[in-house]
């Protein structure tokens, strides 16, 4: 959402562009006053089109700029059949989430829903490898679950032997 201002003002500067450009032509008076509405009208479509398109999923393959990014992690997801694989996704350095819509296929769902499984087991999430490179390779799993977090040190006082209590007895 940060970024629609700087892309409206780059619609406005080449609508603006493109007026100047065909009021300056050498034409008759109406072809230059159609063209000066025809950018006015450019201007109103490409803001309602770019605030329309912030309430839905972005595809993964049009993710140009994060192409990059080696892992996300998947915050939540709904699986359509036959339709998409809707993602939430946490990426490192960009602050909140975003949405993403990937194409449907079998294989993908179901490593996503095993992956889901697997969190809600071990109460941890899950990750996803490359979401935005365009692969056909399936042989590794996009989507993993997190490994179980290791238990915190049990506190210990190093004066003394360590004594282990079996439940219902008394030292």
């Amino acid at each position: 959402m940060e970024n629609l201002i700087y892309l409206f003002g780059a619609t406005v500067l080449l609508a603006s562009l493109l007026a100047s450009i065909s009021i300056w032509a050498p034409r008759k008076l109406w072809v230059k006053g159609s063209a000066v509405v025809t950018a006015s009208l450019l201007l109103v479509v490409g803001y309602a089109s770019l605030a329309d398109l912030l309430s839905k999923p972005k595809p993964v393959n049009l993710e140009w700029v994060k192409r990059n990014v080696p892992e996300a992690t998947v915050l939540s997801a709904s699986i359509e059949e036959g339709q998409g694989i809707y993602l939430w996704l946490q990426i490192a350095g960009i602050a909140g989430p975003r949405s993403y819509v990937m194409p449907w296929d079998q294989e993908t769902a179901e490593q996503l829903q095993s992956a889901l499984e697997d969190a809600e087991t071990n109460g941890n999430g899950v990750r996803m490898i490359a979401p935005f490179e365009p692969s056909l390779d399936t042989r590794e799993p996009k989507f993993y679950a997190l490994p179980q977090p290791a238990l915190p040190p049990k506190d210990r006082d190093h004066r003394g032997p360590m004594v282990y209590e079996h439940p219902g007895t008394e030292i």
